[in-house]
């Protein structure tokens, strides 16, 4: 049987640079002060040795967890795992969130709550501390919660609010709602369309009234209506079919139709369908989400693409950052993309 080859520690590294074990540590934890030159010699050591650093033992050399936790709503992501309908705002959350923190020697975790649950507070803090997180970034509806923002503050934990600009403790962050829905609805106006349908999110999230705010900027620039053409869901299936039926069934029907998720697009799709209405050739539709399943629909949908990893990356780097006492001073916002496939086409003459 081989020998078991020695793990390489911080003390190994130090030999190795020539330097003491607080340099080391120095260099790791990616402190100020330290000489360029120093850096380099020290990380040319880690390299050659594949000196890996623990967490744990970073952990008890400093006030730093290295961990940043990310939160959200408990309900909807198990609805959403146990419906496996292609949603993937988890799945990119943790790959910006987590690639990022690997490359600042950090993790990342994701605890559920149910922001509406009498004791989300207790529930919160139990999570906090448990791990003692060096930064929290939550989702709508928690980046809105009083409860949750006022636990983080009291505690002294940085945190990114994404979806959330209200004044108050926390970093402000959006991914670009206002814009996207403009630029969905000019991509609308630049194939003749007219009567443009807004199917909203429900007003307990602020980015449902950001989009509102967003189609309706692109509608007034082009002296179009807008009353009567909006309806709001709760992002659902079912609750697209409703709003979707108020929307086609007006005397004059819209002849495009964004909605606010893929599923309420959906099922503005399966509402068109049952009115015998033929998509692009009758109705153009556009969702938000982008998520794997739109480009297997017939047609594959025309989405905007939310930039959730590199929301989540953004926050990562900003927590970090403020853990140095670096805050932004004015909401960060990162922007979509319109992504154009066959649900939309010229308007019907």
């Amino acid at each position: 049987m081989g020998r078991r080859r020695q793990a390489v520690t911080i003390k190994h590294v130090a030999a190795d640079a020539g330097v003491s074990l607080q340099t080391v540590s120095r260099v790791i934890n990616n402190e100020p002060n330290v000489r360029p030159a120093m850096k380099e010699r020290v990380q040319a050591s880690i390299d050659k040795l594949g000196y890996v650093p623990s967490i744990a033992a970073q952990r008890m050399s400093g006030s730093r967890s290295y961990l940043i936790l990310a939160i959200n709503d408990r309900d909807l992501t198990i609805a959403d795992w146990r419906a496996r309908e292609g949603r993937d705002w988890v799945d990119q959350m943790l790959l910006g969130g987590m690639l990022t923190c690997a490359e600042h020697g950090y993790r990342m975790l994701i605890e559920l709550v149910d922001t509406h649950n009498d004791h989300v507070e207790r529930e919160l803090g139990a999570a906090i501390a448990a791990l003692q997180p060096d930064g929290v970034i939550l989702t709508p509806p928690h980046s809105g919660n009083p409860l949750i923002t006022g636990l983080l503050a009291e505690r002294g934990i940085p945190f990114a609010r994404i979806g959330s600009t209200d004044p108050g403790p926390g970093i402000p962050m959006t991914m670009g709602d206002t814009h996207n829905a403009r630029i969905a609805t000019e991509h609308l106006l630049d194939l003749g369309h007219e009567r443009i349908g807004f199917i909203a999110g429900p007003s307990e999230f602020s980015l449902s009234d950001w989009r509102i705010a967003g189609w309706k900027e692109a509608m007034f620039a082009a002296k179009l209506p807008t009353d009567g053409l909006c309806e709001r869901g709760d992002f659902g299936f079912d609750s697209g079919l409703e709003a979707a039926r108020k929307l086609l069934s007006l005397p004059q029907r819209p002849t495009a139709i964004i909605a606010s998720s893929d599923q309420m697009t959906f099922a503005s799709m399966q509402v068109a369908k049952e009115m015998g209405l033929r998509i692009p050739e009758d109705l153009s539709v556009i969702s938000f989400d982008n998520s794997p399943i739109v480009r297997f629909t017939q047609p594959p949908l025309t989405a905007v693409d939310q930039p959730i990893a590199a929301t989540a990356s953004r926050a990562v780097e900003l927590l970090i950052d403020a853990k140095k006492g670096q805050l932004p001073t004015e909401p960060v916002r990162v922007k979509g993309e319109l992504v154009v496939r066959g649900s939309t086409g010229p308007a019907p003459a």
